[in-house]
Order: C-alpha cells, then sequence, then structure tokens
C-alpha cells in the first residue's frame, strides 16, 4: 500500500518522493537521479542500490542529486 506520494518542485524541476509500506520506494529528482526499489540511476546510467536504512537512502540521495548539479534546499 502506498503511504506517502509528494511531488514538489525546485527551481523548475520535479523532486517526487513515493514510499509503500512492504519496502518499496522511490526518489527521483527531474531526469537526472532516480532511486527506484534497489536501483539506482544518475544521469541515465543504471546500477544495483543496496538499501540499508532510510536515512542512509536520504543521504546517498541527497549527495547524488547535489553531484549531478541539483540542489534539494537552501544550502544543501
Amino acid at each position: 500500500m502506498l503511504i506517502l506520494r509528494e511531488r514538489v518542485f525546485i527551481n523548475e524541476t520535479v523532486l517526487e518522493v513515493e514510499l509503500h509500506d512492504d519496502f518499496r520506494y522511490r526518489l527521483r529528482y527531474g531526469e537526472l537521479v532516480e532511486y527506484a526499489d534497489h536501483r539506482r540511476k544518475l544521469r541515465g546510467r543504471a546500477a544495483a542500490y543496496e538499501f540499508r536504512s532510510v536515512e542512509q537512502l536520504r543521504y546517498d540521495f541527497g549527495r547524488d542529486v547535489q553531484a549531478a548539479g541539483g540542489q534539494l534546499g537552501e544550502g544543501a
């Protein structure tokens, strides 16, 4: 079951977050970065992603958004 779905516009880029009760997830920052169910895509290149915790997922996603030239918030 879907627990959370959120869509936010940051400097004309769409940030999407989806969380499900069975530990499925999807975080997407425009076309640059996407994390979805043990897969990570950065600038079109996909790789496996080992989910460890929500905190680590958030950190890794934020780091990749910043590396791709994006920004998740003020001062981020």
